[in-house]
Protein backbone atom coordinates (compact mmCIF):
# COMPACT_ATOMS: atom_id res chain seq x y z
CA UNK A 1 0.00 0.00 0.00
CA UNK A 2 1.49 3.51 -0.66
CA UNK A 3 2.10 5.87 1.94
CA UNK A 4 -0.05 8.98 1.52
CA UNK A 5 1.49 12.72 1.78
CA UNK A 6 -0.23 16.09 1.59
CA UNK A 7 1.73 18.40 -0.05
CA UNK A 8 0.93 22.18 0.74
CA UNK A 9 1.00 23.54 -2.62
CA UNK A 10 1.28 27.62 -2.51
CA UNK A 11 0.58 27.93 -6.24
CA UNK A 12 4.75 28.24 -6.76
CA UNK A 13 6.95 26.35 -8.59
CA UNK A 14 8.75 24.74 -5.39
CA UNK A 15 5.64 23.22 -4.52
CA UNK A 16 4.55 22.22 -7.87
CA UNK A 17 7.81 20.12 -8.48
CA UNK A 18 7.76 18.68 -4.76
CA UNK A 19 4.42 17.28 -5.51
CA UNK A 20 5.68 15.80 -8.99
CA UNK A 21 8.68 14.28 -7.21
CA UNK A 22 7.10 12.62 -4.57
CA UNK A 23 4.73 11.24 -7.25
CA UNK A 24 7.43 9.79 -8.83
CA UNK A 25 8.85 8.20 -5.83
CA UNK A 26 5.49 6.68 -5.65
CA UNK A 27 3.89 8.23 -2.82
CA UNK A 28 -0.01 8.72 -3.12
CA UNK A 29 0.19 12.75 -3.21
CA UNK A 30 -3.02 14.67 -2.25
CA UNK A 31 -2.96 18.96 -2.90
CA UNK A 32 -3.75 21.28 -0.34
CA UNK A 33 -3.94 24.76 -0.54
CA UNK A 34 -4.29 26.69 2.46
CA UNK A 35 -6.83 29.53 2.98
CA UNK A 36 -5.75 31.58 5.32
CA UNK A 37 -6.30 35.26 4.37
CA UNK A 38 -9.81 37.06 4.74
CA UNK A 39 -11.37 38.00 2.08
CA UNK A 40 -12.28 41.50 2.60
CA UNK A 41 -9.02 42.75 2.90
CA UNK A 42 -7.11 44.70 0.34
CA UNK A 43 -4.00 41.88 0.29
CA UNK A 44 -6.79 38.47 -0.85
CA UNK A 45 -6.67 40.60 -4.57
CA UNK A 46 -2.98 40.38 -5.25
CA UNK A 47 -1.01 37.54 -7.33
CA UNK A 48 1.74 35.94 -6.82
CA UNK A 49 1.83 35.63 -3.11
CA UNK A 50 1.30 32.71 -1.23
CA UNK A 51 -2.10 33.14 0.11
CA UNK A 52 -3.54 34.89 -2.96
CA UNK A 53 -6.41 34.26 -4.05
CA UNK A 54 -4.75 33.16 -7.70
CA UNK A 55 -2.51 30.33 -5.50
CA UNK A 56 -5.66 28.89 -5.06
CA UNK A 57 -6.19 28.87 -8.59
CA UNK A 58 -2.13 28.03 -10.17
CA UNK A 59 -2.10 25.59 -7.65
CA UNK A 60 -5.22 23.27 -9.33
CA UNK A 61 -4.15 23.58 -12.23
CA UNK A 62 -0.49 21.90 -11.42
CA UNK A 63 -2.77 19.21 -9.62
CA UNK A 64 -4.77 18.88 -12.86
CA UNK A 65 -1.39 18.59 -14.71
CA UNK A 66 -0.26 15.85 -12.29
CA UNK A 67 -3.38 13.95 -12.08
CA UNK A 68 -4.02 14.33 -8.56
CA UNK A 69 -6.30 15.67 -6.35
CA UNK A 70 -6.52 18.66 -4.41
CA UNK A 71 -8.09 20.33 -1.75
CA UNK A 72 -8.84 23.71 -0.09
CA UNK A 73 -8.37 23.94 3.91
CA UNK A 74 -9.46 26.92 6.11
CA UNK A 75 -6.73 27.79 8.21
CA UNK A 76 -8.14 31.63 8.81
CA UNK A 77 -8.33 31.37 12.67
CA UNK A 78 -5.32 29.58 13.45
CA UNK A 79 -3.26 32.32 11.11
CA UNK A 80 -5.18 34.97 12.72
CA UNK A 81 -4.13 33.87 16.29
CA UNK A 82 -0.65 32.24 15.67
CA UNK A 83 0.68 34.72 13.04
CA UNK A 84 -1.48 37.88 12.18
CA UNK A 85 -1.68 38.72 15.80
CA UNK A 86 1.46 38.19 17.04
CA UNK A 87 3.11 40.08 14.35
CA UNK A 88 1.17 43.29 15.37
CA UNK A 89 1.58 42.83 19.02
CA UNK A 90 5.44 42.66 18.81
CA UNK A 91 6.00 45.35 16.78
CA UNK A 92 3.96 47.31 19.19
CA UNK A 93 6.54 46.13 21.76
CA UNK A 94 9.23 47.53 20.02
CA UNK A 95 10.45 43.91 18.54
CA UNK A 96 11.49 43.04 14.84
CA UNK A 97 9.10 39.58 14.34
CA UNK A 98 9.46 36.77 12.19
CA UNK A 99 5.86 35.76 10.91
CA UNK A 100 7.40 33.33 8.29
CA UNK A 101 8.87 31.42 11.52
CA UNK A 102 5.49 31.45 13.27
CA UNK A 103 3.71 30.19 10.38
CA UNK A 104 5.53 27.38 9.66
CA UNK A 105 5.07 26.16 12.78
CA UNK A 106 1.60 26.62 14.14
CA UNK A 107 0.01 26.90 10.57
CA UNK A 108 1.67 24.94 7.72
CA UNK A 109 2.93 22.45 10.02
CA UNK A 110 0.96 22.35 13.44
CA UNK A 111 -2.28 22.69 11.82
CA UNK A 112 -1.62 21.13 8.62
CA UNK A 113 0.03 17.96 9.65
CA UNK A 114 -2.91 17.87 12.45
CA UNK A 115 -5.69 17.88 9.55
CA UNK A 116 -3.65 15.58 7.16
CA UNK A 117 -3.60 12.86 9.34
CA UNK A 118 -6.96 12.34 10.42
CA UNK A 119 -7.46 12.29 6.28
CA UNK A 120 -5.22 9.12 6.69
CA UNK A 121 -1.86 11.16 5.60
CA UNK A 122 1.65 9.53 6.19
CA UNK A 123 3.54 12.75 6.01
CA UNK A 124 3.12 16.50 4.44
CA UNK A 125 5.49 18.12 2.53
CA UNK A 126 6.87 21.45 1.24
CA UNK A 127 8.95 23.61 -1.30
CA UNK A 128 11.31 24.64 1.06
CA UNK A 129 14.70 24.69 -0.13
CA UNK A 130 15.97 21.99 3.31
CA UNK A 131 16.15 18.47 3.55
CA UNK A 132 15.08 16.57 6.77
CA UNK A 133 17.44 13.95 8.12
CA UNK A 134 17.85 11.65 11.23
CA UNK A 135 21.19 12.13 12.98
CA UNK A 136 23.23 9.27 14.61
CA UNK A 137 21.80 10.48 18.40
CA UNK A 138 18.13 9.38 17.10
CA UNK A 139 16.74 13.09 16.85
CA UNK A 140 15.49 14.34 13.46
CA UNK A 141 16.99 17.84 12.15
CA UNK A 142 16.69 20.50 9.20
CA UNK A 143 19.77 20.36 6.89
CA UNK A 144 20.93 22.74 4.55
CA UNK A 145 19.69 22.27 1.36
CA UNK A 146 22.26 21.89 -1.71
CA UNK A 147 22.14 25.38 -3.02
CA UNK A 148 23.11 28.10 -0.55
CA UNK A 149 21.15 30.98 -2.51
CA UNK A 150 17.59 29.18 -1.70
CA UNK A 151 18.60 27.66 1.64
CA UNK A 152 15.91 28.37 3.95
CA UNK A 153 16.45 25.93 7.09
CA UNK A 154 16.64 29.41 8.85
CA UNK A 155 12.61 29.82 8.85
CA UNK A 156 12.41 26.24 10.07
CA UNK A 157 14.31 25.94 12.90
CA UNK A 158 11.24 25.58 15.37
CA UNK A 159 9.88 22.24 13.69
CA UNK A 160 9.75 19.70 16.86
CA UNK A 161 10.48 16.48 16.63
CA UNK A 162 6.85 15.33 15.51
CA UNK A 163 6.58 17.67 13.45
CA UNK A 164 10.10 16.48 11.22
CA UNK A 165 9.47 13.07 11.61
CA UNK A 166 6.38 13.32 9.36
CA UNK A 167 7.70 16.01 6.81
CA UNK A 168 8.91 15.24 3.23
CA UNK A 169 11.04 18.25 1.84
CA UNK A 170 11.95 17.04 -1.86
CA UNK A 171 12.98 20.39 -3.07
CA UNK A 172 16.01 20.62 -0.49
CA UNK A 173 18.00 18.25 -3.07
CA UNK A 174 17.84 20.62 -6.32
CA UNK A 175 18.90 24.17 -7.05
CA UNK A 176 16.19 26.62 -8.53
CA UNK A 177 17.54 26.22 -12.12
CA UNK A 178 17.20 22.79 -11.83
CA UNK A 179 13.48 23.16 -10.16
CA UNK A 180 12.28 25.31 -13.11
CA UNK A 181 13.94 23.31 -15.33
CA UNK A 182 11.97 20.14 -14.15
CA UNK A 183 9.17 22.20 -14.47
CA UNK A 184 9.14 23.05 -17.65
CA UNK A 185 10.21 19.36 -18.80
CA UNK A 186 6.80 18.18 -17.55
CA UNK A 187 4.62 21.00 -18.47
CA UNK A 188 3.83 22.95 -15.18
CA UNK A 189 1.78 25.60 -15.85
CA UNK A 190 3.63 27.63 -13.22
CA UNK A 191 7.38 26.81 -14.29
CA UNK A 192 7.75 30.53 -14.91
CA UNK A 193 6.22 31.73 -11.93
CA UNK A 194 8.33 34.37 -10.03
CA UNK A 195 8.97 34.11 -6.38
CA UNK A 196 6.72 35.72 -3.82
CA UNK A 197 9.34 37.85 -1.90
CA UNK A 198 7.03 39.61 0.61
CA UNK A 199 5.19 38.47 4.08
CA UNK A 200 2.16 37.52 2.05
CA UNK A 201 -0.70 39.56 4.20
CA UNK A 202 1.26 42.70 3.99
CA UNK A 203 2.20 42.20 0.06
CA UNK A 204 3.36 46.29 -0.49
CA UNK A 205 5.97 46.10 2.61
CA UNK A 206 4.23 48.74 4.27
CA UNK A 207 3.64 47.11 8.25
CA UNK A 208 3.48 49.78 9.46
CA UNK A 209 0.36 51.37 7.47
CA UNK A 210 -0.49 47.23 7.93
CA UNK A 211 -0.53 47.46 11.26
CA UNK A 212 -2.28 51.23 11.86
CA UNK A 213 -5.29 50.14 9.77
CA UNK A 214 -5.96 46.83 11.85
CA UNK A 215 -5.54 48.32 15.50
CA UNK A 216 -5.79 52.28 15.02
CA UNK A 217 -6.78 52.51 18.47
CA UNK A 218 -3.27 50.89 19.76
CA UNK A 219 -1.10 53.18 17.56
CA UNK A 220 1.51 55.17 19.42
CA UNK A 221 2.04 58.21 17.73
CA UNK A 222 4.75 60.61 16.58
CA UNK A 223 7.46 60.76 19.62
CA UNK A 224 11.38 61.24 20.10
CA UNK A 225 14.88 61.11 18.36
CA UNK A 226 17.17 60.53 20.84
CA UNK A 227 20.69 59.97 21.76
CA UNK A 228 22.37 57.42 24.28
CA UNK A 229 22.35 59.96 26.84
CA UNK A 230 19.13 60.88 25.93
CA UNK A 231 19.72 64.38 23.80
CA UNK A 232 16.17 64.73 21.70
CA UNK A 233 17.65 65.29 18.32
CA UNK A 234 14.22 64.97 16.42
CA UNK A 235 10.89 64.11 16.03
CA UNK A 236 9.69 60.40 14.49
CA UNK A 237 6.70 58.86 13.44
CA UNK A 238 6.30 55.95 15.44
CA UNK A 239 8.25 53.29 17.02
CA UNK A 240 6.61 50.71 14.14
CA UNK A 241 7.99 52.59 11.56
CA UNK A 242 11.68 51.30 12.77
CA UNK A 243 13.75 48.80 13.49
CA UNK A 244 17.46 48.43 14.77
CA UNK A 245 20.28 49.01 12.35
CA UNK A 246 17.98 51.44 9.92
CA UNK A 247 19.65 54.23 8.15
CA UNK A 248 17.59 55.22 5.99
CA UNK A 249 14.08 56.79 6.26
CA UNK A 250 14.88 58.39 9.44
CA UNK A 251 14.40 62.28 8.21
CA UNK A 252 17.04 63.06 9.87
CA UNK A 253 19.44 66.04 9.05
CA UNK A 254 22.59 65.05 11.16
CA UNK A 255 25.40 66.14 8.54
CA UNK A 256 27.12 62.46 8.78
CA UNK A 257 24.73 58.78 8.63
CA UNK A 258 23.35 57.54 11.59
CA UNK A 259 21.54 54.18 12.83
CA UNK A 260 18.84 53.37 14.97
CA UNK A 261 20.18 51.07 18.13
CA UNK A 262 16.98 50.68 19.90
CA UNK A 263 13.30 51.08 20.32
CA UNK A 264 11.83 52.44 23.38
CA UNK A 265 8.23 51.52 23.01
CA UNK A 266 7.06 52.52 26.96
CA UNK A 267 9.11 56.31 26.18
CA UNK A 268 7.96 56.30 22.62
CA UNK A 269 11.57 56.74 22.12
CA UNK A 270 13.62 55.53 18.60
CA UNK A 271 17.36 55.84 20.13
CA UNK A 272 19.91 57.19 17.12
CA UNK A 273 23.67 56.02 17.54
CA UNK A 274 26.17 57.56 15.16
CA UNK A 275 27.95 54.47 14.71
CA UNK A 276 26.61 51.49 12.91
CA UNK A 277 24.88 48.99 15.24
CA UNK A 278 27.26 45.88 16.02
CA UNK A 279 26.38 43.11 19.11
CA UNK A 280 29.00 41.05 20.84
CA UNK A 281 26.33 39.13 23.13
CA UNK A 282 22.81 38.23 23.00
CA UNK A 283 19.97 36.15 25.10
CA UNK A 284 17.21 34.61 23.99
CA UNK A 285 14.29 32.50 25.18
CA UNK A 286 11.33 30.55 23.89
CA UNK A 287 14.15 27.77 22.73
CA UNK A 288 13.80 24.76 20.54
CA UNK A 289 16.39 22.44 20.63
CA UNK A 290 15.98 20.75 17.39
CA UNK A 291 19.69 18.18 16.09
CA UNK A 292 20.48 18.47 20.02
CA UNK A 293 18.58 17.37 22.96
CA UNK A 294 20.06 20.33 24.96
CA UNK A 295 22.74 22.50 25.85
CA UNK A 296 24.14 20.79 29.13
CA UNK A 297 27.83 22.59 28.92
CA UNK A 298 28.74 25.42 26.41
CA UNK A 299 28.78 24.62 22.98
CA UNK A 300 30.67 26.36 19.99
CA UNK A 301 27.88 26.26 17.21
CA UNK A 302 27.63 28.87 14.52
CA UNK A 303 24.98 31.24 14.08
CA UNK A 304 22.29 33.05 12.15
CA UNK A 305 20.72 36.01 13.59
CA UNK A 306 18.09 36.67 10.79
CA UNK A 307 17.45 34.95 7.11
CA UNK A 308 19.83 36.78 4.56
CA UNK A 309 22.77 36.60 7.61
CA UNK A 310 25.78 34.46 6.42
CA UNK A 311 26.56 33.61 10.40
CA UNK A 312 28.85 34.19 13.04
CA UNK A 313 30.53 31.83 15.16
CA UNK A 314 29.65 31.81 18.63
CA UNK A 315 29.61 29.92 22.24
CA UNK A 316 26.12 28.99 23.70
CA UNK A 317 25.29 28.84 27.29
CA UNK A 318 21.95 27.71 28.57
CA UNK A 319 21.43 30.37 31.24
CA UNK A 320 18.06 28.97 32.93
CA UNK A 321 15.37 27.01 31.20
CA UNK A 322 14.17 28.33 28.66
CA UNK A 323 17.21 31.30 27.77
CA UNK A 324 20.59 31.03 26.46
CA UNK A 325 23.06 33.16 26.33
CA UNK A 326 25.67 33.72 23.00
CA UNK A 327 28.79 35.13 22.97
CA UNK A 328 30.39 35.71 19.06
CA UNK A 329 33.56 35.69 18.56
CA UNK A 330 33.15 38.59 15.65
CA UNK A 331 30.86 41.56 16.15
CA UNK A 332 27.70 40.91 14.67
CA UNK A 333 25.49 43.84 12.68
CA UNK A 334 22.13 44.66 13.56
CA UNK A 335 21.17 41.74 15.99
CA UNK A 336 17.31 42.59 16.88
CA UNK A 337 14.82 41.69 19.33
CA UNK A 338 12.00 39.66 18.49
CA UNK A 339 13.89 38.00 15.45
CA UNK A 340 15.29 34.39 15.76
CA UNK A 341 19.00 32.78 16.63
CA UNK A 342 19.48 29.97 14.73
CA UNK A 343 22.35 27.91 15.81
CA UNK A 344 24.19 24.96 13.69
CA UNK A 345 26.83 22.28 13.56
CA UNK A 346 27.95 21.71 10.37
CA UNK A 347 24.95 21.86 7.77
CA UNK A 348 22.00 20.54 10.45
CA UNK A 349 20.32 22.62 12.78
CA UNK A 350 20.75 22.52 16.11
CA UNK A 351 18.27 24.59 17.23
CA UNK A 352 17.02 28.48 17.87
CA UNK A 353 15.35 30.52 19.86
CA UNK A 354 14.09 33.94 19.94
CA UNK A 355 16.59 37.61 20.45
CA UNK A 356 15.46 38.77 24.11
CA UNK A 357 18.47 41.38 24.72
CA UNK A 358 21.79 42.46 22.64
CA UNK A 359 25.50 43.80 24.60
CA UNK A 360 26.55 46.30 22.00
CA UNK A 361 29.80 46.97 20.93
Amino acid sequence: MKEKVVVGMSGGVDSAVAAYLLKEQGYEVIGVTMQIWNEDASHAEENGGCCGLSAVEDARRVADALNIPHYVMNFKREFQNKVVNYFISEYLLGRTPNPCIACNRYVKWESLLKRSMEIGADYIATGHYARVERLTNRRYAVRNSITAKKDQTYALYNLNQFQLSHTLMPVGDYTKDEIRNLAKEKGLPVAGKPDSQDICFVPDGDYAGFITDVVPDKIPGPGNFVSKEGAILGTHKGVIHYTVGQRKGLGLSMGHPVFVSELRPDTNEVVISDRDVFATELTCNQINFMGMENLEKPRRLWAKVRYAHQGQWCTARQMKEDEIYVSFEQPVRAVTPGQAVVFYDGEYVMGGGTILQTKRE
